[in-house]
Formats: structure tokens, C-alpha cells, sequence
């Protein structure tokens, strides 16, 4: 089938899902309209701000629907007049039955992990934060349980020992765009081959992250603490209390590995260059923070302005 025949609906809000929506519309495929999520009020003046992706559809003139209700009859409706032939989802919600399962080509969903491992709302984070050295993108169709349709294609990524959140989520990005594309291309020309997931390893698993998620426990060891602060930087960050103030910490270095005498959660710093933390089992030092009430900033710069006690 031709590209500019075959119909296709996108589903995604955030900034992920804007670069393979460029890259379909950039390789000449036809989006005849955008799912997104409603505006959202910000900022003091309560203003709507759109989705990044709403943002991408305006930009190309492609229609956006933006329903509050995935299962109300006048959105289920509206999405059935567009008689689309495949829906590509990315970094959306949940979708009911009857509208994964509408277009005849089906619906395929990109997602940032090598499935089945990883499935859930935070793939790339705990990624991080369990210390793996490689993760990836799968595309797949949709089915009933979230992550767990037939793998349509896969492409490794590796992870870099210092590499935080905001790093790979730019180099899965990219390599999602290109997986996308190559995906519809392959189902356009009849030439997929479907592979149902192996339910037979032990998994690990990417729930969605909570504010308690990212709060240090300096009992555990250095390293764990570390791909802690990687997996959760630049957002929503790992944080700890400082003299009773809650710090926010964006960057760190383990300098021991070994075990001392100190107590874990104890801290020594000069109050000019460092803070070392002492944990379950060798020394971190924070690099980058943010203290309650301050801006972000280098561990140096910080001390400047700030005195800390030990």
C-alpha cells in the first residue's frame, strides 16, 4: 500500500512522542489526525498550555482531538469517521478495547524498553536506577494487558555509565523515530512477522514513579544510591533532608567504594568544594543540587552562598 493511501491516526502527549511524529511526517505518511491530552492549566494565571504534541499537530496543520472520555460514544464516534486504516501510539494513556481494536491494520505502540522487560509507565527510569547497561526500543500491537502484544521490531540501546535520565531519553527518542517509520514501512508492504513476548523469564518491572520513589536511603550502597540520582535526573530528581531541609540531588560521584566506621546518612564537607556523603557501603559526593528555597547549582557554587553542618 502507497503511503499517501494508507490512513493513519497518531496517539502521544509528551515530548517522546514529537520526534517520531515528525519523522512519519517528514518520510511523507499520512496523519489525518492527532490524539492528545487536554490542555492543561498553568502558571499563575491558570493559562492552557497544550501538549507538546498538540503543539507538532497545530505546526502541520493535521487535526487534533483532545478527549477527556477514551470511552465516551460521541469521541468513539468521531474517531470511527476518520475510517483510518493503522493507529501508532506513543507515550499515551491506556486505550479501551474499542479503539485499539478499531482500524483494520490494528494499532502498534512504541515503547522504551527491549520487551518483555520493563513494561510499565517508567521504562527508561528504572532502567537507570537498576544499573542495566543496555535497554532499547520495541515496537508491538496492542492487546488486552498493557505491554504485552506481539514485538513487531527491536533496536538495542546501551547505557552509558554516566548517562542520566535526560541523556538516554534523547537517544531513545531518536531511536524510537527511526523504529516507528521502519515499523510502518514493514506493514505497509505486508512484510512483519509478529513474536509473542516470552513469558517465561523473570522480569523486571517499570512502575510509574512517586514522590517517594526518588528518596535517598543512604543505608543502601553507594552505587545504588548513584544510578538512583541518574535514573531520576533531570526529573523529578532523588532527593534527601540536609539539615532538615529537603535537597534535591542531580548529580553525584561515588570516590569509595569501601566501608568506614561512619554512620550512613553522615556528611563532612569543607563547606567550600564538597559534601561526601557516607553510605551502606562507600562514600558519595554530590555534585549538583538544589536546596529547599534555592536554585539549582554546583555543589561549589552552592557552598559559596551556603554553609552546611556536618
Amino acid at each position: 500500500m502507497e503511503k499517501k493511501d494508507l490512513k493513519i491516526i497518531f496517539m502521544g502527549t509528551p515530548e517522546f512522542a514529537v520526534a517520531p511524529l515528525e519523522a512519519l511526517i517528514e518520510n511523507g505518511w499520512n496523519i489525518i489526525a492527532v490524539i492528545t491530552a487536554q490542555d492543561k492549566l498553568q502558571g499563575r494565571g491558570r493559562k492552557p498550555k497544550s501538549s507538546p504534541v498538540k503543539d507538532c499537530a497545530v505546526k502541520h496543520a493535521i487535526p487534533v482531538l483532545q478527549p477527556p472520555n477514551l470511552k465516551s460514544p460521541d469521541f468513539i464516534e468521531t474517531l470511527k469517521s476518520y475510517e483510518a486504516d493503522l493507529q501508532v501510539v506513543v507515550a499515551f494513556r491506556m486505550l479501551p478495547e474499542v479503539v485499539w481494536s478499531m482500524p483494520p491494520m490494528g494499532t502498534f505502540n512504541l515503547h522504551a524498553s527491549l520487551l518483555p522487560d520493563y513494561r510499565g509507565a517508567a521504562p527508561i527510569n528504572w532502567a537507570i536506577i537498576n544499573g542495566e547497561t543496555k535497554t532499547g526500543v520495541t515496537t508491538f500491537f496492542l492487546k488486552h494487558e498493557i505491554d504485552t502484544g506481539s514485538i513487531l521490531f527491536q533496536e538495542e540501546v546501551p547505557i552509558l555509565p554516566e548517562e542520566n535520565l535526560g541523556d538516554l531519553y534523547e537517544k531513545l527518542m531518536q531511536t524510537g523515530s527511526t523504529l516507528v517509520v521502519k515499523t510502518l514501512e514493514a506493514i505497509a508492504k505486508d512484510e512483519i512477522q509478529p513474536k509473542v513476548q516470552d513469558e517465561g523469564k523473570a522480569l523486571n518491572h517499570a512502575p510509574k514513579i512517586f514522590k517517594e520513589t526518588g528518596e535517598i536511603n543512604w543505608n543502601q550502597p553507594a552505587v545504588a544510591i548513584h544510578n538512583l540520582i541518574r535514573g531520576l535526573s533531570p526529573y523529578p530528581a532523588a532527593w534527601c533532608k540536609i539539615n532538615d531541609k529537603t535537597c534535591k540531588v542531580f548529580k553525584s560521584e561515588i570516590i569509595a567504594t569501601d566501608g568506614t566506621n561512619k554512620e550512613p546518612g553522615s556528611f563532612k564537607t569543607d563547606n567550600k568544594t564538597y559534601v561526601h556523603f557516607q553510605t551502606g557501603e562507600g562514600v558519595l559526593s554530590i555534585l549538583n543540587l538544589q536546596m529547599e528555597g534555592k536554585k539549582r547549582m554546583d555543589v561549589g557554587d552552592f557552598l559559596r552562598g551556603n554553609s552546611l553542618t556536618a
